[in-house]
């Protein structure tokens, strides 16, 4: 078997190429890919060549780990049907490329235990769940705090605010520095850092990947207070130890999201108490993804890119 992918030879170097892929087990399930999304922040850092050392790095490789499709195949053992929809989170089917993540292809291979079921009426909005189950993660932790300030109003932030809100968190507030990105709040406040005086927050929750600001958000917490790390950071982070030491300030890594997180994003949206409405941006063919990964990390406009790939069924 083969399939068209999103092939990253190089560093900035993109395109689409036609790839092997394994036979399916039976455990396994064959995805016909409808949409696949593009991550502004680990894709943009595999494009930029300034991906951290990580488990599978390596060129030439398929990115992506935000698709959703529908059953072609079903192994008997897989626990799938064949014509569900369902959301990938990531492939290792490729025969001769590295598979990081692997999920941006026509046509992937994954265990069924690696295929989420989910509601068809959620379309290409599906890509979305990822995002949604790491910000769950981040909110879930044993002993953790709701944000009271969040950082960066780009897709996860947007995505920790409406989740802080459906937990029913007060209303947090978020910072974000670009004009074009403040709009579109859905139930809580955005703002410029300038304009927000307050240096007493309980949990600030960072989800710009910007490691410069932890001195800042240090600053900002109150007494015993929490900055929460749910970005992704290519350099170090370091930070003063006075301000720290005078707050007995926390510090909290969200990683992976797990099964259990993106259960619970299901959950609300069934219950009508998430939407990932307004979320993507822009659209673009597949046939186009060298453009649109360009688009998507070089315009401010650009929340959410999501590549079409029914042509290339």
């Amino acid at each position: 078997m083969d399939t068209i992918a999103v092939l990253l030879r190089e560093p900035e170097r993109l395109e689409l190429s036609r790839v092997d892929i394994v036979a399916p087990g039976e455990a396994d399930v064959v995805v016909d890919v409808d949409w696949s999304g593009i991550s502004t922040g680990t894709e943009r850092l595999l494009w930029e060549g300034r991906m951290p050392h990580f488990p599978g790095m390596g060129y030439p490789l398929v990115p992506g780990y935000e698709s959703v499709g529908r059953i072609a195949m079903a192994g008997t053992q897989s626990g799938h049907r064949e014509g569900d929809r369902v959301f990938v989170a990531g492939a290792r089917c490729f025969s001769q490329v590295r598979g990081l993540f692997g999920a941006a292809a026509a046509r992937l291979v994954v265990p069924g235990a690696r295929a989420t079921v989910i509601d068809s009426a959620l379309g290409d909005r599906g890509i979305l769940l990822a995002l949604a189950a790491t910000a769950q993660h981040a909110l879930a932790a044993e002993g953790a705090r709701l944000p009271e300030l969040i950082i960066g109003h780009g897709v996860l932030g947007r995505l920790l605010a409406r989740l802080a809100v459906a937990h029913g968190a007060p209303t947090p507030t978020v910072w974000e520095r670009n004009p074009q990105r403040q709009e579109g709040a859905v139930g809580y406040h955005v703002c410029d850092p300038s304009e927000d005086s307050r240096n007493d927050y309980a949990a600030i929750y960072d989800a710009s990947g910007d490691s410069a600001l932890l001195p800042n958000l240090i600053a900002r917490l109150a007494p015993g207070g929490e900055v929460v790390l749910a970005g992704f950071y290519s350099e170090p982070l370091t930070f003063p130890f006075v301000p720290a030491f005078m707050r007995e300030a926390r510090l909290r890594v969200a990683a992976e999201w797990q099964p259990a997180d993106m259960q619970r994003v299901i959950e609300f949206l069934t219950e009508g108490r998430l939407s990932l409405d307004g979320l993507i941006t822009h659209r673009e063919c597949a046939q186009r993804a060298p453009a649109a990964y360009r688009t998507a990390f070089t315009d401010p406009n650009c929340l959410k890119m999501v590549l079409e790939w029914s042509a290339n069924a």
